[in-house]
């Protein structure tokens, strides 16, 4: 367990220039991730699970690069913490950002803020890419686990339909132009905001190169079809890249739905909207 305790005798052992700092749980955090603020102006975030390790060492690696010409504030790392005091995995420490988690019901339906995120991607997909990170799990990777969660949902959501996305999806002509840098978890959660618009993207773990279809889960966990379409105009996606990224959207939804919609309403409610939109399309 990762406890407060825990995270303030790990900060005062291995960055005493911190150790004067208050410290406090920020709540709720991710799934992955277990969150403190530190003093005004850092946070500090341990990986609750091995799915998240490395997360910290690539933000630190290509964040400070990358950054400089993205049009949306990204985290700002400051250092890597190794493992001590029974806690097995490197954590990281970041300036603080201000801000909310976006909402559907504040941005859901803002041309402007679909217009934005879209030139965020655009942004970042025209960097260079030299050392990037491999792209990670193909569509078709997923496809025994994807398959199994629409059983599960049988009683929830209509599998048939889920089926018959999700076959598109995997069956879609693949990405073939040169890969492009995609964020890896882009969805409604990893926004930030500040006084009406989005300040800030975040969670960078799933950062690489590959398909960019990855990254088009946002238009489903947050728009609605009006600024869906603002989105999808301003990014230029052609038909196959929009299937894979229901595709996407999709198994995304679904795998966290299977995972924590029992304990967590508030998960099940965001992974609900997110399987009926991409069914919308």
């Amino acid at each position: 367990m990762i406890t407060t305790e825990l995270v303030r005798a790990l900060v005062d052992r291995q960055f005493p220039e911190w150790a004067g700092l208050p410290l406090r749980r920020v709540e709720p955090a991710g799934s992955d991730h277990v969150i403190h603020r530190l003093g005004d102006e850092l946070a500090v975030r341990l990986p609750r699970h091995e799915g998240a390790i490395g997360q910290a060492a690539k933000e630190l690696a290509w964040l400070p690069r990358l950054a400089p010409h993205l049009p949306i504030a990204v985290p700002e790392p400051v250092a890597v913490g190794e493992p001590d005091l029974g806690y097995p995995w490197r954590w990281a420490v970041a300036r603080w950002l201000d801000g909310r988690v976006a909402t559907v019901e504040a941005f859901g339906d803002s041309v402007p803020t679909a217009v934005r995120l879209a030139e965020f991607l655009a942004a970042l997909q025209r960097l260079p890419r030299d050392g990037a990170p491999s792209g990670g799990q193909s569509l078709a990777g997923r496809d025994a686990e994807t398959r199994a969660a629409i059983e599960r949902v049988g009683d929830v959501f209509d599998a048939a339909a889920l089926d018959r996305l999700w076959t598109a999806a995997v069956e879609a002509p693949a990405w073939d132009r040169p890969p492009v840098w995609f964020h890896g978890d882009f969805h409604t959660g990893n926004l930030l905001t500040v006084g009406g618009e989005v300040s800030a993207v975040i969670d960078f773990g799933g950062l690489g190169a590959g398909d960019p279809a990855v990254d088009l889960m946002m238009p489903f966990s947050l728009m609605s079809a009006r600024s869906r379409a603002a989105f999808r105009e301003t990014l230029g996606v052609d038909d196959a890249t929009w299937v894979r990224g229901r595709g996407w959207a999709l198994t995304g939804a679904l795998i966290a739905y299977t995972a924590y919609a029992a304990t967590d309403a508030r998960i099940a409610a965001a992974t609900t909207r997110q399987i009926e939109q991409a069914l919308i399309g």
